[in-house]
């Protein structure tokens, strides 16, 4: 029974529909926890009586036998506080923002390479004047090697070091930016 306060009138405890959602919430969270890697796992703020329950879920091949892997593990990690659970959802949170951005700033990089190998010294001119610290030379050689190599079918090595550089300037640039924004 829920009961009821006599004073002001609230329920003492949650709703069998407040529980089932709880306990949904912490069965979905189960699911993504089952679907990461090891390493992924060795990221997280998990309990170390939680792990070996996710990892004997991870193992078991069977459908039926793995769902009900998953609700002992979901029944576990309701015994578990609020605020492991919380900080768990948000390092999971945590790290598909930080993988989006990772991907943007590899697509930003892509292009600005595709762009560079293009238009040339127009769009060296951009990048310098976008990104001040790059070295012009630098760059204008990696871009004139890794023309010849398309040119004569060779091996990518310049195309591929006018990746990584642009990388790291990129990056450097935006921890640059992080940096004035703290």
């Amino acid at each position: 029974m829920r009961g009821k306060d006599d004073t002001t009138g609230d329920f003492l405890s949650p709703s069998r529909s407040e529980q089932r959602r709880g306990a949904l919430e912490i069965f979905e969270l189960g699911e993504k926890l089952v679907a990461l890697s090891a390493v992924q796992l060795s990221k997280l703020p998990i309990p170390d009586d939680l792990l070996p329950h996710i990892h004997e879920t991870q193992s078991i091949p069977s459908h039926i036998a793995r769902k009900r892997q998953l609700q002992f593990l979901a029944k576990q990690m309701r015994r578990e506080d609020d605020e492991t659970l919380d900080a768990i959802r948000d390092a999971l949170d945590a790290g598909g923002e930080a993988s989006r951005r990772e991907t943007a700033q590899l697509h930003q990089v892509e292009a600005w390479r595709e762009r560079l190998l293009a238009d040339g010294d127009s769009a060296l001119t951009e990048l310098l004047a976008a990104y001040p610290t790059s070295d012009r030379q630098h760059l204008r050689q990696l871009v004139r090697n890794a023309n010849e190599e398309q040119l004569k079918n060779k091996p990518p090595h310049a195309h591929r070091e006018l990746f990584r550089v642009l990388r790291e300037l990129l990056a450097e640039s935006g921890q640059d930016s992080r940096d004035e924004t703290a």
